[in-house]
This record gives C-alpha cells, sequence and structure tokens, in this order.
C-alpha cells in the first residue's frame, strides 16, 4: 500500500514502513530545521538525533490526538524534545571526565615560595600601621586562625578590648590601604 497524507498515520500505527517513509519524506526537513536550530553547537549529533525522533514517532504514534492538533505539530512537539534529552545527555557526557583523562597540574615549589614571600612582605606592610600589641593580635587571630577569646588571652588584653583592637585596626588598615588604593586609580 502507498503512503499518503491520508494514511500514513494509520500505516505506522500498522507498523508498515511507508508510513514513516512518507513522514521521512514529508517532514524530514522541518524536523531537521527545529533540531539544528537547538543542536548548532554539536552538529554530529544531529543525524543521531533525527534517528532518535523518527524512532520516537515509530513507536508513539498511539499518544497522537488528531483531534488535539496536526500531524505536524505533534511531530515539531516530539522533535524540539528529542533535541532537548539530546542536549542533556551531551551536557552530561561533557561533565563526566574520566579521571585517567584528567592532567593534574604540579604546584612549583619556587613559585609558592615566592608567593608566600610577596603574601608575607605585603601583610608585613599592612600590618606596619599597627601597634606591636595589636599587630601580634590580628597574627595570632587572622593569619595563626586562633579564637580572639584565646588570643586575648596569651596577650593579657581582655575579650571586649580584644574585639575594639579589632575593630579599630581595620578601621585604621582601611582608612590607609583605601586611600593608597585611590592615589593608584
Amino acid at each position: 500500500m502507498k503512503a499518503n497524507e491520508n494514511n500514513f498515520i494509520d500505516l505506522i500505527k500498522k507498523q508498515k514502513e511507508e508510513g514513516i517513509l512518507y513522514v521521512i519524506e514529508t517532514y524530514g526537513r522541518l524536523l531537521h530545521s527545529i533540531v539544528q536550530k537547538r543542536l548548532y553547537a554539536a552538529p554530529d549529533r544531529i543525524e543521531e538525533c533525527m534517528n532518535d525522533i523518527f524512532l520516537g514517532i515509530w513507536r508513539n504514534i498511539h499518544s497522537f490526538d488528531e483531534t488535539k492538533g496536526s500531524f505536524e505539530g505533534w511531530a515539531a512537539g516530539v522533535a524540539r524534545l528529542e533535541a532537548i534529552d539530546t542536549l542533556r545527555k551531551l551536557q552530561r557526557e561533557l561533565q563526566t571526565v574520566p579521571i585517567e583523562d584528567m592532567e593534574i597540574p604540579q604546584e612549583d615549589p619556587s613559585f609558592l615560595k615566592l608567593a608566600e614571600q610577596e603574601l608575607s612582605k605585603e601583610t608585613e606592610e599592612i600590618l606596619g600601621c599597627l601597634k606591636p600589641k595589636d599587630q601580634e593580635l590580628f597574627r595570632r587571630i587572622f593569619l595563626n586562625e586562633e579564637e580572639p577569646e584565646e588570643a586575648g588571652e596569651a596577650l593579657g588584653i581582655s575579650r571586649d578590648n580584644v574585639y575594639v583592637r579589632i575593630f579599630r585596626g581595620k578601621q585604621k588598615i582601611r582608612s590607609k590601604f583605601g586611600e593608597r588604593k585611590r592615589a593608584r586609580v
């Protein structure tokens, strides 16, 4: 039996190859343009997606309801969904990289040492605007990660005074280095 616009749906429902060939001939360009629009970044996946669309139409033709719309609209919906599924699969593939394929960069010890020295110089310069006792407090709290109460106890400073010194020290640092930042700009 030859497929035409009146019987191709029935042919597909009866699992006759002529029906799906009619769909490929008649609607193939439309479906291809829908897929190409969504998979423009992965042109190598377009043909695979097209095959999945025709297979989806073949397997799900019973869900097509002529009273709800045209076959063309339904097939376009199948194409859009299949293209989105293909994009999701591609995204998962791109996110999953075998550990054997990963190149783990080795840290250059000389670079690390140089970076530490630079940070140390910069830290000392920043802390230089504070009184020696406040410098030690800042080192203990922000560099050695001691609790403020613990650092204050070691330096003989009350808990409340520790927080006051931190607050005032931060203000002093901001005012001094905020001016320098504005001068550079």
